[in-house]
């Protein structure tokens, strides 16, 4: 490499490495669906700026099952959650809060619930329960609509498998 080349490229190098570094969060959530006599229905809890699914951070010591069923319970008042193995999907964001830049992986499973009593924290506005096109309508946030299509493409699949017999 010649002496040019290489000091532009140390010079991009250090543009893109310049800043602050950004704290790491971790946390745990679930798609989490009631199905009634076929039918799928997805809970959305309204979060002041978005419609989303159960989630929060994983506490020392907490495995991602321990968090998410902490979540459902504190979140949605749910526990009996039975999760589906053979699913995890992981959201990569950043953003910032009180002027510090987080880096953030969110990680979401799926899980089944018998109830349909849902009891709402202090986080949320209001919950649905809705059937897959109905929670797509809702959902604004790309990824969290891309999160909700792989689950139910996974649910259906389970199923087609699991109601032959």
């Amino acid at each position: 490499m010649h002496r040019k080349e290489k000091e532009g490229r140390e010079t991009r190098e250090k543009k893109f490495h310049r800043g602050p570094k950004a704290k790491y969060q971790l946390s745990c959530g679930s798609v989490i669906y009631h199905r009634d006599k076929g039918t799928i229905f997805y809970l959305l809890l309204k979060y002041p700026t978005y419609w989303g699914f159960v989630k929060g951070m994983v506490e020392p010591g907490e495995t991602e099952e321990q968090t998410i069923n902490r979540e459902s319970a504190e979140e949605a008042g749910l526990y009996d959650l039975k999760i589906m193995h053979g699913f995890r999907e992981v959201q990569h964001y950043f953003y910032k809060f009180e002027n510090q830049l987080i880096r953030k992986d969110a990680v979401y499973f799926i899980a089944k619930t018998e109830s349909w009593k849902v009891k709402i924290s202090h986080e949320h506005e209001t919950y649905k329960w809705c059937t897959y096109e109905d929670a797509l309508q809702l959902m604004k946030l790309r990824a969290n609509r891309e999160l909700l299509t792989k689950a139910h493409m996974f649910i259906l699949d389970y199923y087609k498998q699991h109601d032959m017999f």
